[in-house]
């Protein structure tokens, strides 16, 4: 008789547990078939894939209109696309040496949405685009905004600690390097081969060191404090046995570091900008 159907009489039985079955009662399995109870209880133990990833990359998409905004605000401002410093919100803005050392802190943050030409946030909002959505994607959309803010003002702390304090510094292209220093922790965490990484690396740092007008401090800042968000990310959980077992542990880790990573860039800026 079928365990579920007592009045069935059955010749058939679950191949897993053994006990008898009508074939209403029963589903093909790679090897013989399998009880309704047997099916349920084994789709109640497959492990569901967990991903840290975004679907679509909305955060790289909105710091591209914001800046893009911005830079058409500034140049309305300015009546120029090749020079902005005379429009208002590039002034009120940009990192300046004495402002800083007036307490507008501020602007470690909202120079890296600012942009001096029409070229400038061209190469930066291409580069934005090309390294964000994979980053986003790869990282999801929390990490991501999360490591691009620390690259941000970590390239903001270096220009405040070698840079000429009378320089105007602007751009996102700290930010910018912060995804590469991003993207090369992720290559390697997926042990694929980083040689194409490194290369673009090397190119900019080489272009950083060349080209005119360039701060090479505002990337080596990005870069740095990038890799050292995302490896706090994807390999903090790694030290700490607790983590691996607790996923809510594991997501901490890589926040925890990353808070670590902008208290630092705030209080060095902060610490040098009152020595101006």
């Amino acid at each position: 008789m079928c365990v579920r159907h007592p009045d069935r009489r059955t010749g058939l039985s679950c191949s897993r547990c053994g006990r008898p079955a009508c074939p209403e009662c029963l589903h093909p399995a790679a090897v013989g078939q399998h009880c309704v109870d047997c099916v349920r209880a084994a789709g109640n133990r497959v492990p569901r894939a967990r991903t840290i990833g975004a679907a679509k990359p909305y955060a790289t998409y909105t710091l591209l209109a914001v800046n893009l905004v911005i830079f058409a605000i500034t140049a309305l401002q300015a009546r120029s696309i090749t020079e902005l410093r005379s429009s208002e919100v590039f002034t009120e803005g940009a990192l300046w040496g004495p402002f800083m050392a007036s307490g507008e802190y501020w602007r470690l943050l909202t120079a890296g949405f600012l942009h001096f030409s029409l070229i400038h946030v061209a190469v930066n909002m291409f580069s934005l685009y090309i390294l964000g959505r994979d980053v986003e994607i790869t990282l999801g959309t929390a990490r991501f905004v999360g490591i691009y803010l620390t690259s941000l003002l970590g390239g903001s702390a270096l220009v405040m600690l070698f840079e000429n304090p009378l320089a105007i510094n602007a751009g996102a292209s700290g930010a910018i390097f912060g995804l590469m220093g991003a993207t090369l922790v992720v290559v390697l965490k997926a042990k694929i081969p980083a040689g194409m990484v490194l290369g673009v690396i090397g190119i900019n740092v080489v272009l950083s060191l060349t080209i005119p007008n360039i701060s090479l401090w505002a990337h080596m800042g990005g870069l740095f404090f990038g890799a050292a968000a995302a490896a706090g990310v994807l390999y903090g959980p790694e030290l700490l046995p607790a983590a691996k077992k607790n996923s809510r542990n594991a997501a901490a880790i890589g926040w925890i570091v990353m808070g670590a990573l902008i208290i630092l860039a705030l209080v060095l800026s902060v610490a040098r900008a009152q020595t101006l």
